[in-house]
């Protein structure tokens, strides 16, 4: 037999063994004996039988596929199997095999059993079609196991494979149908809800763009007649401001502003009955100081003028309800100040911020006390009561012209602020009225 006759024997399911005929005499084996080839059982040997095939509809490649598989793995359970007992038969085949190598490099062997296996010697192969090592046979076998394992793989590799892209997908499209079904439901409900709103939103934005535009309407056509000059008063400075409320919203702003002053005038018409304290007739802001320029009776506390945010307080007394006329003068010239009450002087003093200038471009306000410039106004320092006639000179008046204006013997606009009605608005519900301040006056003499 060739080398590979034994691996072909096993393979088909033949073993070969050692059969002892009886008769010999003591030290040489009987005549008898000889190899016999034994069948194993079909599984021993590793051959399962393939399936039957099944009667009716025609299997679907999927089926054909898992019963491959199902086969492979009885085939490599049965190769385990097989391989356990082909181990144990050569270890039997390489005792004997040694015994019969012994017998013949010693001599001993002879008669029949030399005549049958031949002339031996010492590193001959007495058994031709056998390898010498058994282990040859176990790697053979190895080899034939590790290739049927790795079309297992391969094939269990595919089955994963075809069911993951044939039958999987079908239950997670119709799952994710589902999902996206409820989804897009959802999103149809949250797109009508922002219409809805939308919608609501429009509407407040056009009712709110109306009521807007008819207010600016209205102030375009204040203003065209202001422009015009088409006042509502007998003469642009026949009016009066009225601020009937303590609050810190109802307050007048002058348009204009103050240049640099080294001397100013302030003359004004006021009429109040607040109690305590008239509050603020008129401040003067500008930036990095809000009391440049103040008038103010706050509480139980006399009338007080403010300049740099220095005090002086002034002999005035205005708070009865009546209309008075009041002035006050100022020079940064040793900061001399004077105070004058319906045409008489009350007061005078010096040392009222000496020597510092009025500095320009800040804000006059009528009726509040600023502690910003424009801003931040304080309730309990507002002016209660109605005030007209507001001008300011950059010179100190002579006693003579501000007894003129006192008793309506002239009329002097301001050369710095005139009282005008086009140079005074309003806020807040302050309300500009048509007066005539010295008839007024006497009525309430």
């Amino acid at each position: 037999m060739g080398p590979g006759a034994l691996p072909a024997l096993l393979a088909t399911g033949l073993v070969l063994s050692v059969a002892s005929g009886g008769g010999g005499s003591p030290g040489r084996p009987a005549s008898g004996s000889r190899f016999v080839c034994t069948s194993l059982p079909p599984e021993a040997a590793g051959c399962p039988l393939p399936p039957m095939p099944m009667h009716g509809a025609a299997p679907t490649p999927e089926e054909e596929l898992r019963a491959t598989v199902l086969q492979l793995r009885e085939t490599v359970l049965q190769q385990k199997e097989t391989i356990g007992q082909q181990r144990q038969a050569i270890g039997e085949l390489t005792g004997k095999l040694g015994r019969c190598e012994s017998l013949a490099g010693g001599g001993k062997a002879h008669g029949p059993w030399r005549k049958e296996f031949g002339p031996a010697g010492p590193g001959k192969d007495t058994m031709g079609d056998l390898p010498r090592d058994p282990g040859q046979l176990i790697d053979q076998l190895g080899r034939t196991m590790q290739s049927l394992k790795d079309r297992l793989e391969s094939l269990e590799h595919q089955l994963r494979v075809n069911v993951s892209y044939s039958v999987l997908p079908n239950d997670f499209r119709e799952m994710l149908q589902r999902r996206l079904g409820e989804l897009e439901r959802q999103l149809l409900t949250k797109v009508a809800e922002l219409e809805d709103e939308k919608s609501l939103l429009h509407n407040e934005t056009s009712a709110h763009r109306q009521k807007t535009e008819t207010a600016l309407n209205a102030l375009l056509e204040r203003v065209s007649e202001l422009e015009r000059g088409n006042s509502a008063f007998k003469s642009p400075d026949e009016f009066k401001v009225s601020l009937p409320l303590r609050t810190n919203y109802l307050y007048g702003k002058i348009k204009k502003t103050l240049p640099e002053l080294y001397a100013f005038t302030v003359c004004l018409w006021l009429k109040s009955s607040a109690s305590p304290g008239i509050g603020t007739p008129f401040s003067y802001a500008v930036p990095g100081q809000a009391n440049e320029i103040v008038l103010i009776e706050w509480g139980n506390n006399p009338i007080e003028l403010l300049i740099n945010d220095k005090v002086a307080q002034l002999p005035l007394f205005v708070s009865d309800g009546k209309w008075h006329h009041i002035c006050i003068t100022w020079t940064t010239r040793d900061g001399m100040w004077e105070a004058f009450q319906d045409g008489e002087k009350l007061g005078t003093g010096e040392n009222l911020a000496p020597w510092h200038p009025i500095k320009p471009g800040g804000i006059l306000i009528l009726g509040q006390e600023q502690d910003t410039v424009g801003g931040r106004f304080d309730a309990t320092q507002a002016f209660v009561g109605e005030l007209s006639q507001f001008n300011i000179w950059d010179r100190v008046l002579r006693a003579e012209e501000i007894m003129n204006i006192a008793n309506c013997s002239t009329n002097m606009a301001g050369n710095i602020i005139p009282w005008v009605d086009n140079n005074v608005d309003v806020f807040g519900g302050a309300t500009k009225w048509p007066v005539e301040t010295c008839e007024e006056r006497l009525l309430d003499l």
